[in-house]
């Protein structure tokens, strides 16, 4: 068995019930199916919301997890590199009779715009999406962000949870202290270490798994959406994306929504983030 071989025959293990069950039904229902990937530190269930809204409006919604995601918040999951969370997104779209709209906030903004660049994608949103090689911005904020896992090397093997005053910072910066709290209680979950890791030595590492085909002419159009207040991932991060995919012949596309912090798909104002999504995969679906 070769080594490609290999990667998808693990893949392939790595799917859920829950996740084969959600395949069979879009592929039942004959619409049009939309992948959300969500980031380090959320669960697939931050996509509730979205997922019932694009339901709503005509799609067959599909929320899978990252390899080993835990099914409720208080529990930790095992670490995989992006490579493998890549693969593991592939593997379930493989699976559609249809090629999906794919949507991805964070470090699942990356794995969008990665799964794009790979011609998997009829259309894609990239919200407040994580940097590949060639993304060379690196705002204080986003370090001072990231510090909880980069500041201990040996967290490149771990799950390592925020702290209140972490979450704060990172995600709900944009929000009152009460919804804050509310959202840290409800979403914030331990994070694998190495995508971070991955993500942070992109640019010295010819073999990075953080890396987008940019390039290639199946990418389908795709829409980077920016936070203004964004911590995590601030518009110069977003807006340096958008100029490495500018180059691709598909239509690219970039909104910044004012006054929104890294928790604009989960906070209180995440309709106006969906509708905007929504808009674009109408256009192309």
């Amino acid at each position: 068995m070769t080594n490609e071989e290999s990667s998808a025959a693990s893949s392939h293990l790595t799917i859920t019930e829950h996740e084969l069950e959600e395949s069979k039904r879009a592929n039942a229902t004959g619409q049009q199916p939309v992948v959300f990937v969500h980031g380090l530190w959320l669960l697939p269930s931050s996509w509730d919301r979205w997922a019932a809204l694009f339901e709503e409006n005509g799609y067959a919604a599909l929320t899978p997890g990252w390899p080993d995601d835990p099914d409720i918040v208080d529990e930790a999951f095992a670490g995989k590199s992006i490579g493998q969370v890549a693969d593991h997104f592939e593997t379930i779209i493989s699976g559609l009779d249809r090629k999906p709209a794919v949507v991805g906030h964070s470090f699942g903004g990356l794995l969008t715009q990665i799964l794009a660049g790979r011609g998997l994608a009829a259309v894609s949103v990239a919200i407040d999406p994580a940097p590949f090689r060639g993304v060379l911005p690196l705002p204080i904020s986003s370090l001072k962000s990231a510090f909880p896992v980069l500041g201990n090397p040996a967290n490149r093997n771990r799950a390592v949870p925020l702290t209140y005053d972490q979450f704060r910072y990172g995600f709900a910066n944009a929000v009152s202290e009460e919804e804050a709290k509310q959202l840290y209680e409800t979403y914030s979950v331990p994070a694998s270490g190495k995508p971070l890791f991955q993500a942070a030595t992109a640019n010295l590492n010819p073999w990075t798994e953080a890396k987008v085909d940019t390039d290639n002419p199946e990418r389908g159009p795709l829409l980077i959406i920016s936070g203004e207040k964004d911590n995590t991932v601030p518009p110069a991060i977003a807006n340096a994306s958008y100029k490495q995919e500018q180059d691709n012949p598909g239509v690219t596309e970039i909104i910044e929504i004012k006054n929104r912090g890294h928790a604009l798909t989960i906070d209180s104002g995440w309709r106006e983030v969906a509708d905007t999504a929504l808009a674009f995969v109408k256009r192309f679906t």
